[in-house]
């Protein structure tokens, strides 16, 4: 995804990095799943393939968003987790998914918790991330 940038706008920069439809999805499970094997992304219910998911996550990786750990319990998986860059598109998720509540038929269930999210404002988007990291603490 990186390359020469076409602006410097922050909103196109932005763009390119995470612009189209799979990354912001693979994101959404680490936050709101907690998926980090690569198995647990195919399963989403959008049905990605797997070539786009192993590029998307390359991607992610290469503009440190993601990263990738061998994971200790089991030799042959990899281990995805966000990075601060990464913890940071988490408003962003929330306002989207606000957005698609309000104006697209969505699941009322998954609606309200990102209703809920932005409602809470600043601190609740802080707790998310750090319960975020907890997890990826506790699993290490």
């Amino acid at each position: 995804m990186s390359g020469k940038a076409k602006s410097n706008c922050p909103i196109n920069l932005s763009l390119e990095v995470i612009g189209d439809r799979w990354t912001l999805l693979i994101i959404r499970d680490m936050l709101f799943a907690g998926k980090k094997h690569f198995r647990e992304f195919l399963q989403s219910d959008e049905g990605i393939s797997s070539r786009t998911l192993s590029d998307r996550l390359q991607s992610l990786q290469e503009e440190g968003i993601v990263t990738r750990h061998d994971d200790p319990g089991h030799k042959l998986k990899a281990v995805y987790c966000l990075t601060q860059a990464g913890l940071d598109l988490l408003p962003i998720l929330v306002n989207l998914g606000v957005w698609g509540n309000r104006h697209r038929t969505a699941d009322p269930q998954l609606g309200a918790v990102a209703e809920e999210l932005a409602a809470g404002g600043s601190e609740a988007i802080a707790r998310m991330k750090r319960r975020y990291v907890s997890a990826q603490s506790d699993a290490d």
